[in-house]
Order: structure tokens, then sequence, then C-alpha cells
């Protein structure tokens, strides 16, 4: 099976030429990782606070119907607090700009980011555009409009 996509990137200016890389960590990683390229050797960020890291890198996902979502790492989530602030970010197949991965410090105390250091992970998806209908009623399903926890723990 080729699960793989053509996609062009391009390493910006703000980049050490041949010291930024987008490559899989192991054969079998869904995600590539982000690197921080932030012109200062170190950025910290205070309990709470969040700040917006260029990564040096633009892309063109070259495949339909196809975008990247750029995901938190687990080790620096799990053990930093270091989490992408909106959750997903979504890199829209039309998007040529560079990506920037905005961290949030989810812990109680300070915490340093390094020129260089991975921040996120970078996964291509599948997406589908809706086709939306306007209806008078939703079919009945047993849930229903049941949320939040309706359904117990």
């Amino acid at each position: 099976m080729n699960n793989s996509i053509a996609v062009k990137i391009k390493f910006l200016p703000n980049s050490e030429p041949g010291s930024s890389s987008l490559e899989y960590a192991t054969p079998g990683s869904a995600g590539v990782d982000l690197q921080a390229w932030i012109s200062d050797p170190e950025i910290i960020l205070g309990p709470g606070k969040r700040y917006a890291f260029p990564t040096g890198v633009a892309m063109e996902i070259t495949e339909p119907g196809v975008a990247g979502f750029v995901f938190s790492r687990s080790g620096l989530g799990t053990r930093q607090g270091l989490v992408v602030s909106q959750g997903v970010g979504v890199i829209d197949p039309d998007y040529r700009g560079e990506i920037i991965v905005s961290l949030l410090n989810t812990s109680g105390e300070e915490k340093t980011v390094t020129r260089g250091q991975r921040i996120a992970q970078l996964v291509f998806m599948p997406w589908f555009k809706a086709r939306f209908q306007e209806v008078p009623k939703l079919s009945g399903t047993g849930r229903g409009a049941g949320g939040f926890g309706h359904s117990g723990k």
C-alpha cells in the first residue's frame, strides 16, 4: 500500500540552511516534527502564556483533498505542559505562508523553548468539503440532542 503524497517544501530565510529538515523519526511515524526557528536562542513561556513560533518552513500540498494538521508532541505536552494552543492547527492546502505553531504553557511553571527544538508534529490527512442542505427536520437517533456527558461515565 502506498500511503505517501508529494509535498513541496521551502525553507525560509529565518531557518538555518542545512540544519532544518522535515524527516520522519521512524518508519512508522505518522507525523513529521516541526522545529522552533526563532531568532533568539530561547523563548521563556510563563504559566498560561502562549507564543507563536515560526518553523522556517512553507509548503505546497500537491494531493487534492489532503491538508496538514499540526498536533502537540505527546512528550512535550505530557512532561512539559507545552501544547498546541488551539488544540489542532489546520494547514489548508492553498496556504503558502510559513507554518507557525502557537504553543501554550499549561504547566504551573516557566518553560523554555530553544532554537531548533522540536515543538509539534505535522500529519497529512484527507478532508472533505460539505455540501450543506437546509432541511426542516433532522432524522432521529437513540442519542438525539444529548451531549456533554449525557451517556454517563
